[in-house]
């Protein structure tokens, strides 16, 4: 995988050195950035949608990757042409907001997403946080996604399912639209930064009355920025006759050390060896 284009479903960079700074990262992991000149002006939301398209059309892309999150990524989604997306298969990366897109490209083309840093995140990255990109762009030699995070185990248990999630309140505003997620069957994952514990237990509440955890076969909560794991862990627990395992990893999220994870993989989840295999990924350029 060599080639990368930059596209801006959300925000725009505001700072021109923190843009410059995440090539310079790109650059050194190998990777050649089709577009390099930095964006000032943010797309409508018609044409987030046909900026997608021209990276997902073009044969020269490996990586599609976002520059920030914030938030419009979901304007885009009415419309964007996921027949043209699924023809042309290509890895599309970010998180946050980007959620929005991650998820819905998966369940309606089959495509692996990424729910991995943007350029904004690569100014000055962790070694962790390179490992764990440069495995996933190396098509997961590495299949336990959770080697070297720290974990906490709420409940104890093992599934598999096919993993999805992403940020909380982006994943919430796509409930009872076309876009919602499916979490049916899924290992679940979900972070979100900077809410105030009623927003989460209102967001979660939400979830709660709309059915949305059942037929969730695990659930792992990443980071909540000023929010305690245990406290978002309660707020289910409270509601919930909790039958599938629950663990916490402080690596997914906003933070310092990420762990870049495929949306749309299958995997295998076991709390008490502290795993998540990988056991099959629809991944161009290597797939499992």
């Amino acid at each position: 995988m060599k080639n990368v284009f930059l596209v801006t479903p959300s925000y725009l960079i505001k700072q021109k050195r923190d843009f410059t700074a995440g090539l310079r990262q790109l650059a050194a992991l190998g990777l050649q950035v089709l577009n390099p000149e930095f964006p000032r002006v943010l797309p409508s939301p018609h044409e987030k949608a046909e900026q997608l398209h021209r990276a997902f059309a073009d044969p020269q892309v490996d990586l599609i990757l976002a520059l920030r999150g914030g938030y419009s990524a979901m304007k885009s989604l009415p419309f964007l042409d996921f027949e043209l997306i699924g023809r042309h298969p290509k890895l599309l990366a970010g998180f946050s907001d980007l959620s929005a897109l991650l998820n819905p490209i998966f369940e309606r083309t089959g495509l692996v997403t990424l729910h991995a840093p943007m350029v904004i995140n690569l100014d000055a990255p962790t070694g962790f946080t390179l490992r764990s990109l440069r495995n996933a762009l190396a098509g997961y030699p590495q299949t336990n996604l959770l080697r070297g995070a720290p974990v906490k185990v709420y409940r104890p248990g093992s599934a598999s399912g096919v993993l999805k999630g992403g940020n909380l309140i982006t994943l919430t505003a796509l409930l009872r639209t076309d876009w919602e997620i499916d979490t049916r069957g899924a290992i679940l994952f979900l972070e979100d930064v900077d809410e105030q514990l009623h927003q989460v237990d209102r967001y979660l509440t939400q979830w709660i009355l709309a059915g949305k955890f059942r037929g969730v076969r695990g659930l792992i909560l990443g980071d909540f920025r000023g929010i305690k794991s245990r406290q978002v862990y309660e707020i289910l627990a409270s509601q919930l006759e909790l039958d599938f395992p629950v663990l916490h990893c402080p690596y997914i999220g906003h933070v310092a050390n990420k762990i870049t994870l495929p949306v749309g993989a299958t995997v295998e989840f076991d709390t008490g060896r502290k795993q998540l295999l990988i056991r099959a990924l629809n991944f161009p350029g290597g797939k499992r």
